[in-house]
């Protein structure tokens, strides 16, 4: 269900992406410093970097050549620095996801907003959760090898291939797996601003085909909801689907995402990062790119959390930034359909914020 780009760009852009449609226009920078993560000793109102870190955790070396690795607790993970000290990476115990320094990029949603979100965070998933001392492991060494300063397609880059306008990207198979997508359905018995979309519609609604789940088996499609993903389909479209991220049909407890928000947050793998407390967080500052951050913003729900989506990091006016599918946008949006898409303010989304998992 359930948000702004003013940027002057560098001299040497390597190539920018834009969808004529005012909807999307993302932007990759040759120079990292075009897009610098903030302050790292600044609190909430300069909500830190998890990449940019460097306080609260005692150093040390060894692993792959040339490297340095530096322990930091809240939660407790691993920093990678090259030789002059600067972060290559963050890596957090008992989650895949690892955000990696890169060039900076800028993504954007004329349409919907002004703001833009500019980051050099690129975050991609590990092939096992992280635990320390893996620095030392050949795997690890030739994941790092492979992804550092790479600009294959990341989280970031695949979140954006289904907001308005999208272009439409079909696999060896033939099957469509990016582009535009909806939210889902018109609702018969909706109105807007009540139920105009019916929910319910997860990532392989959106590619039109049968999905095997190790816990439910066999789902099969309606051809009402191609190309639609709700919330939380959404997320498994990113980080399941596309990023390899196992998936579960249902909201059991098990090696995989669950299927709705609530699942995700409760029952889901991964590190919480925020814990629900029923009220919204006090401090956001243990947030990185890529976490997911869930919400309680419809009434009908009662303590059940009913919104998903995955944190940006700070827009160009200061405010933590997220991306998800919602009615009101119909589909993916980071702009502001139905609600600023911040987690700080009095907004919508803001107040309804809960908790959030790093996977």
């Amino acid at each position: 269900m359930a948000a702004r780009l003013k940027s002057r760009l560098p001299l040497a852009v390597l190539c920018a992406l834009a969808v004529t449609a005012g909807a999307l226009t993302y932007e990759l920078h040759a120079d990292p410093t075009a897009a610098q993560s903030p302050d790292p000793t600044a609190r909430h109102t300069r909500l830190p970097s998890a990449l940019t870190d460097g306080s609260g955790g005692s150093g040390g070396s060894g692993g792959a050549a040339g490297y340095r690795y530096d322990r930091l607790t809240g939660p407790d993970r691993t920093v990678v620095r090259d030789a002059s000290g600067a972060v290559l990476a963050t890596l957090t115990d008992g989650a895949r996801t690892a955000v990696l320094t890169g060039p900076g990029r800028t993504f954007a949603e004329p349409r919907t907003t002004k703001a833009t979100v500019a980051t050099d965070s690129w975050v991609r998933l590990l092939p096992r959760p992280w635990k320390r001392g893996q620095e030392r492991a050949k795997w690890f060494a030739d994941w790092l090898r492979t992804y550092r300063g790479s600009r294959a397609p990341d989280v970031f880059d695949i979140s954006m291939q289904y907001v308005r306008g999208a272009e439409p990207k079909k696999n060896a198979k033939g099957v469509r797996h990016a582009g535009d997508a909806s939210f889902g359905p018109l609702n018969p018995k909706g109105a807007h601003g009540r139920d105009l979309r019916l929910e319910q519609s997860d990532f392989y609604q959106y590619l039109g085909k049968p999905w095997t789940f190790p816990d439910t088996g066999t789902a099969a499609p309606q051809r009402a909801r191609y190309g639609a993903v709700d919330c939380s389909g959404y997320v498994r479209l990113v980080y399941g689907y596309r990023s390899g991220y196992p998936l579960l049909g249902s909201d059991r407890k098990g090696a995989g995402l669950p299927r709705t928000a609530n699942g995700m947050a409760t029952v889901g793998p991964g590190v919480t990062v925020i814990a629900n407390r029923r009220a919204r967080p006090a401090e956001l500052d243990a947030l990185q790119p890529g976490d997911l951050v869930f919400f309680d913003i419809d009434r009908r729900t009662g303590r059940r959390l009913d919104h998903s989506g995955i944190y940006l990091g700070l827009d160009t006016d200061g405010h933590p930034r997220f991306i998800s599918s919602r009615e009101e946008g119909d589909g993916p949006t980071l702009g502001d359909a139905g609600g600023d898409s911040r987690l700080d303010g009095a907004g919508y989304y803001g107040k309804g914020l809960r908790s959030a998992k790093r996977l």
